[in-house]
């Protein structure tokens, strides 16, 4: 079975002054913080959610996704 480790999780500051937490690889799982480990720590109860879902309805987890960072030119 998969983990949280096991994907890209993705930090960012949001528009007011909170942190967004998510994992691109799967629909859904992002959640917010006050501060990026308050983010990251909602996020590992996001992951377990819908990783229940997921066993539930017999479907493997997705695959992770690699990131491009790039800036606009």
């Amino acid at each position: 079975m998969k983990s949280l480790q096991d994907y890209t999780i993705v930090v960012r500051p949001d528009d007011n002054s909170t942190f967004a937490a998510y994992v691109p690889a799967i629909a859904g799982c992002h959640a917010w913080g006050a501060t990026p480990d308050e983010a990251r720590a909602e996020l590992v109860n996001v992951f377990e959610m819908i990783q229940e879902e997921y066993l539930e309805a017999g479907k493997p987890l997705p695959r992770d996704v690699e990131l491009v960072i790039a800036n606009a030119s």
